[in-house]
């Protein structure tokens, strides 16, 4: 039987090097409008395996990534596209990675699971069912 902090260790997670960058910036600089949600990500970047970007595999959420994933606070199935902040729209299903959820999903693979907290603090699993990566340009 694992011990409480195994069974709340959180799973292995991979970040690409660009969007690592990107999203600790964006994080530093919005850590006073959004306290909770930058932290969070601060976090997940600072225990992420940070990879190149053409060595990230495909079933990894990235940003822009098209998620499936299961919340248990709800019991319900979401598909959202991660985005950034100015980007967001949850009526179209465009999720901020600077929300507690958004910042929750990110890195994660297809099957994993975590224990995150919402917005009030409450932890309930998120796991990921499916994960799908945008067309990418070909140079």
């Amino acid at each position: 039987m694992p011990s409480s902090a195994e069974a709340f260790a959180r799973p292995h997670i991979i970040i690409a090097d660009t969007e690592a960058e990107q999203l600790s910036a964006l994080a530093l600089q919005m850590e006073h409008a959004a306290p909770l949600a930058a932290g969070l990500l601060l976090e997940e970047i600072d225990r992420a395996e940070i990879r190149p970007d053409g060595e990230m595999p495909d079933n990894v959420v990235r940003m822009r990534s098209i998620v499936q994933f299961e919340d248990d606070a709800h019991g319900a199935r979401r598909t959202v596209l991660l985005v950034y902040p100015s980007e967001a729209d949850i009526a179209a299903g465009k999720i901020s990675v600077l929300t507690p959820v958004g910042a929750g999903l990110i890195g994660l693979s297809t099957d994993q699971e975590i224990q995150w907290p919402d917005r009030d603090g409450h932890e309930r699993a998120l796991r990921i069912l499916k994960v799908r990566q945008p067309a990418r340009l070909a140079f």
